[in-house]
C-alpha cells in the first residue's frame, strides 16, 4: 500500500460534494497542522541529542554507544529535514498553482519524517537505557518502543482504513 493510499480518505457521499479546490485547501491546512505538531517534538529531541555530546559522561561512552549516538543524531537531522520540508516547499512554491502536488509531496515527507522520528526516538531510548540497564534489556525496551510506534503510527491507521473501506462497501448507494 502506497503512502498516497494511506493518506487518502475513503470517499463518502458528503466528501464527494466537497469541491476539488476546497478539498485541496482543507488537506493542505491539515498537513500544516500535523507538521506543526511533529516539528515541535523532533526539534526538542534533536536539541537534546546535540547537547549530549557536550556532557562530561560523553567521553566515557563505549564504541557501541558512540555509534548509536551518531546514528541517532543523523536520523534526527534527517527527520527534522523531512518534517520541516513542507514549510519550505510551501514558501518556495506559493502562487504557482501547485497545491495538489504540494499536498501529495508533503504527505510523503510527513510519513518519511515520522519513520525517521520513530527510529530517532528508539535510538535515543537505546542510548539512554544502555547506560543504566544491562545491554540486552536496553535493546529489548528500545525494540518495544519501536514496535509501539509502528503499531500506533502505521498499524492502527492501516487497520482503521481497511475497516472503513469494508464498511463503505456494505453501505447501499
Amino acid at each position: 500500500m502506497s503512502t498516497d493510499e494511506i493518506a487518502r480518505p475513503v470517499e463518502t457521499r458528503e466528501s464527494a460534494r466537497e469541491e476539488a479546490h476546497e478539498r485541496v485547501n482543507r488537506r493542505w491546512a491539515e498537513v500544516l497542522q500535523e507538521t506543526r505538531v511533529a516539528q515541535t517534538g523532533v526539534q526538542i529531541l534533536f536539541g537534546f541529542l546535540l547537547s549530549v555530546a557536550f556532557t562530561s559522561r560523553f567521553d566515557d561512552l563505549g564504541a557501541f554507544d558512540t555509534n548509536v549516538y551518531v546514528a541517532t543524531v543523523i536520523l534526527g537531522a534527517a527527520a527534522t529535514g523531512a518534517l520541516i520540508a513542507p514549510v519550505a516547499l510551501h514558501r518556495m512554491l506559493t502562487g504557482q498553482r501547485m497545491k495538489d502536488d504540494l499536498v501529495k509531496v508533503a504527505g510523503r515527507l510527513m510519513v518519511t519524517g515520522l519513520v525517521l522520528l520513530s527510529l530517532t526516538i528508539s535510538g535515543t531510548v537505546l542510548l539512554i537505557l544502555h547506560v543504566v540497564l544491562p545491554d540486552l534489556l536496553a535493546e529489548i525496551f528500545a525494540g518495544a518502543v519501536l514496535l509501539w510506534f509502528a503499531l500506533c503510527w502505521y498499524g492502527l491507521p492501516l487497520y482503521l482504513k481497511k475497516r472503513s473501506a469494508r464498511r463503505e462497501r456494505r453501505l447501499p448507494r
